[in-house]
């Protein structure tokens, strides 16, 4: 570390997807690589502090805003670090904002030690943003190892060549790049070693890995390869776009034992003129088939998704369109979107944009919808064994997922942290079943 710096104590604040908190762990490591002390942003003062802003939404857009005045108004002798996804694309807005010292976009992160003792000797308001669209390799932070509870999250690939209409994330993340396998596999070994148990495939499209490697079979031949991991007992999977879904890939996806049977598909409507003005690449008729070929090679599969209600143009009658389709389908759960009008994006200046009362009225009645359908399936299970990855303690009981992603809340003095166990459920409710 530069003799000069005397300022110490960093924390981190991060908003947003798995990505991110990943990304922030790597940050984490570099910081404390060069002699720097970590400490909680909720407990503790800072001389440095890093938000990683996140810009999926309207929302997300302004909490980052917030979250950077706040921990400014709280550290007011801190150097104030804005970086992620919303640094990357409103650079204009950042730049007017008398909080922040330094603007860091997400190729930066990897320098980001450089970049903050550059702003300490200089005193110069920093800002430094690649054009991402023209990174063409994965930028491996290393080892990261970012666990949630007794999970460990691994970034697989960055970037996305889909470009909804409604999306801004290929703008902020850049195109597809994928990691080595070598390191994902060695990082992957190192966590078993750790004695974690399961992993959670994550990325920013991970259905596209090793597309840029020329390689269409990217994602299997990688799972292929994970699931010999001695100590791995479970692989999670991100969030999937519905098209890799093959017969090809789950044929050689059914014999991996450790995959967990929890997929999450993008779903985003049930129509297909609005699946349209979304540019997304499937219809209704194709997202079925998927389903149907899940539900027939796993019998206990879990299936989640995420809807976008109030999309340009979304009459009454494409409503009523999805709302069918969600009832035909019977997801597990679903994450309803209000649709939020990102700059930039062709969505954002089309036609019969949707009154937000409206929005509102639609977003209740789907995840009305979507707590009848969980809370349905979770009382399947009433009275059958279910084995259980226990993660955390809450009060009396230890909580813990099965490997097809239902809550269980289990009531024992045990100690259970990290643990397989099997149990029997005795009750069930929305969120949760009960043991």
């Amino acid at each position: 570390m530069n003799k000069e710096v005397v300022m110490k104590k960093v924390s981190f604040y991060t908003l947003g997807c798995k990505v991110n908190q990943y990304e922030t762990n790597g940050m984490i490591q570099k910081f404390k690589e060069s002699g720097y002390e970590i400490v909680d942003i909720e407990q503790e003062i800072a001389d440095i502090c890093i938000v990683n802003t996140c810009t999926v939404t309207n929302m997300s857009d302004r909490k980052s805003r917030q979250a950077l005045r706040k921990i400014k108004e709280k550290n007011p002798n801190a150097v104030i670090v804005a970086t992620g996804c919303y640094a990357q694309v409103a650079k204009a807005e950042l730049e007017e904002m008398p909080e922040i010292d330094i603007v860091l976009g997400n190729d930066e992160k990897n320098d980001i030690v450089k970049y903050v003792e550059k702003f300490i000797k200089e005193k110069d308001k920093l800002i430094k943003i690649q054009d991402i669209s023209n990174q063409k390799e994965f930028i491996d932070m290393g080892q990261i190892t970012y666990t949630e509870k007794t999970r460990a999250v691994v970034k697989i690939q960055d970037g996305c060549n889909q470009f909804c209409s409604y999306c801004i994330i290929p703008y902020a993340r850049g195109r597809v790049r994928s990691r080595s396998k070598e390191s994902i596999i060695n990082e992957i070994t190192q966590i078993s070693k750790k004695g974690i148990k399961e992993v959670v495939i994550t990325g920013i499209h991970i259905a596209s890995y090793g597309r840029d490697f020329n390689n269409e079979n990217g994602l299997i031949d990688l799972l292929e390869k994970i699931n010999l991991i001695d100590g791995i007992e479970r692989i999670r999977l991100g969030s999937l776009e519905p098209t890799i879904i093959t017969e090809e890939f789950i044929k050689r996806l059914v014999k991996l034992n450790k995959i967990c049977h929890h997929f999450h598909l993008s779903l985003q409507s049930g129509c297909n003129e609005t699946l349209n003005r979304m540019n997304r690449k499937y219809s209704t008729d194709e997202f079925r088939k998927i389903v149907e070929r899940l539900r027939m090679y796993y019998k206990d599969v879990i299936l989640t998704t995420d809807i976008i209600v109030g999309f340009p143009g979304e009459t009454e009658e494409e409503f009523k369109q999805t709302y069918q389709f969600l009832e035909e389908i019977k997801f597990y759960k679903m994450h309803v979107f209000p649709y939020s009008p990102r700059r930039g994006t062709r969505a954002a200046v089309m036609p019969n944009q949707i009154d937000g009362n409206i929005k509102e009225q639609r977003s209740k009645k789907l995840i009305e919808l979507s707590n009848k359908n969980e809370k349905e399936y979770n009382e399947q299970y009433i009275g059958k064994d279910v084995e259980v990855l226990f993660e955390d303690r809450e009060k009396e009981y230890y909580k813990g997922h099965t490997q097809n992603y239902i809550l269980v809340k289990y009531k024992t003095a045990e100690e259970l942290e990290n643990t397989i166990k099997t149990v029997k459920v005795l009750t069930a409710d929305v969120e949760y079943v009960e043991s």
